[in-house]
């Protein structure tokens, strides 16, 4: 596995007739098996360093680093392969397709990727089964309470067993015992898989619990 590493991130808006520098130089490095949690007040560019983190953006200045490789330099099918393969995404709303039931959501990113149903059907069954929810296979999201929607998109997120993992708020629509059942998953696969994980949150009792904490402050992030 490789280490994640963000040097001089600078991201920019722009509003009419002003310019937003919401980033102003980020510089952080997150090796295999841990985890850092970025807080700030809502609005400080937190999800914006995930959607960089994970390719999904491009920064106006600065590099984002997964094994060596520039993300932001990477061309359109590489940088499709990077976002499908080495980085699961998981968010504060789960995204989960209504039409479809818990195993078919999960199986989703595998289909796209070309697996066979077979194959696919068996891992989305394990991962279900790994985050407490291999009783639910053929439940809707809409029959899900959010705790276990969570624990479906957690699940979706790790298809490809990612060596990174970008989290964004995953516990805040969540009531607070079924957010400390989400938190306790998320620790315990981070050990267990040795991924790097990055968690945006605002809660700071969650964030004690990672392995590194910063605070993005005024487009910086500090320890």
């Amino acid at each position: 596995m490789s280490d994640l590493r963000a040097l001089g991130l600078v991201k920019r808006f722009v509003l009419g007739d002003e310019t937003l520098e919401v980033l102003r130089g980020v510089d952080l490095s997150v090796r295999p098996g841990e985890s850092l949690a970025v807080l700030g007040v809502s609005g400080a560019g937190k999800s914006t360093l995930l959607h960089l983190l994970g390719g999904i953006d491009t920064p106006d200045e600065g590099q984002v680093l997964f094994g060596g490789a520039d993300v932001a330099r990477m061309k359109g099918p590489e940088k499709a392969r990077f976002r499908n393969h080495s980085v699961g995404f998981v968010f504060q709303f789960h995204h989960l397709l209504p039409e479809f039931d818990a195993e078919e959501n999960v199986m989703m990113p595998a289909l796209l990727a070309g697996w066979t149903r077979r194959r696919a059907r068996e891992r989305a069954r394990e991962l279900l089964d790994g985050v407490g929810m291999g009783h639910r296979l053929r439940h809707n999201p809409g029959k899900l309470s959010g705790g276990e929607r969570q624990r479906v998109a957690i699940a979706r997120a790790l298809v490809h067993a990612p060596p990174v993992v970008l989290a964004d708020e995953p516990t805040g629509n969540l009531d607070p015992h079924t957010a400390e059942e989400v938190e306790e998953l998320f620790l315990g696969l981070n050990q267990r898989a040795g991924t790097a994980l990055v968690l945006v949150t605002h809660n700071e009792n969650l964030a004690n619990r990672l392995s590194k904490k910063a605070f993005l402050v005024e487009g910086r992030l500090e320890s």
